[in-house]
């Protein structure tokens, strides 16, 4: 399940490294819960409808952002936050929520991304992380056994689901997106899933790739 949000114009600059006013706003109309951590079953997409200005962004006619879950029960629980406060960040406010329920997909789906895709993998010798470009083929293998982690973290059958990136997209790039100070190397490209109408609605939900629980990996 999906929620759509409309937010109020800002009324101080938002920082450009504002991701992490997002996460806290989510976490304080989900209340206490325990669901921290990169194995998220959920997404959420970057505010849209700004501009660039020299002190930050400006959404003078207000934004958009949605927020994904696997279970139903997180969404309601956050409509039931958002009731309570409506207060999001740089003095936006949410004004209008819009319910959409997974959609009914086929066997195979391409999506373009909302957020950057973020996958981390390690160097085997020195035991270092790295992020990966969808230009590596090694990619796709880690966004495939992401997905199946959290399909079996939920519970679902995870046999012969694929992830991989769309490289026919002729205007794909690697973005370097600031979180809490440290450089984070993300892929701008569709992705390609690949399964059960189930698996690919549980994707559709839950983002792809790492840390979708901070901003990352939300598709469309």
């Amino acid at each position: 399940m999906r929620i759509h949000l409309k937010l109020t114009a800002n009324t101080q600059p938002v920082s450009f490294d504002h991701l992490p006013f997002l996460v806290g706003t989510f976490h304080k109309w989900l209340g206490e819960n325990n669901i921290h951590g990169d194995l998220s079953l959920y997404s959420f997409s970057w505010l849209k409808g700004g501009k660039k200005t020299p002190k930050g962004l400006d959404f003078e006619n207000g934004a958009t952002w949605f927020i994904s879950a696997y279970d139903d029960s997180t969404i309601k629980q956050l409509i039931s936050g958002i009731r309570e406060s409506s207060d999001v960040c740089f003095g936006m406010k949410v004004k209008e929520i819009t319910i959409q329920e997974t959609p009914n997909f086929d066997s195979r789906k391409i999506f373009s991304v909302n957020s950057p895709v973020l996958i981390k993998s390690h160097e085997s010798e020195q035991k270092q992380q790295k992020h990966l470009s969808f230009v590596e083929i090694e990619s796709d293998e880690v966004l495939t056994r992401t997905l199946v982690h959290k399909l079996e973290r939920a519970g679902l059958d995870s046999q012969g689901v694929k992830v991989y990136f769309d490289r026919s997209y002729a205007f794909a790039k690697m973005k370097l997106v600031s979180y809490r100070g440290i450089g984070n190397r993300t892929n701008v490209c569709p992705v390609i899933v690949e399964g059960t109408p189930e698996q690919i609605g549980f994707a559709w939900n839950v983002g792809i790739g790492h840390s979708t629980g901070i901003g990352f990996g939300a598709i469309i």
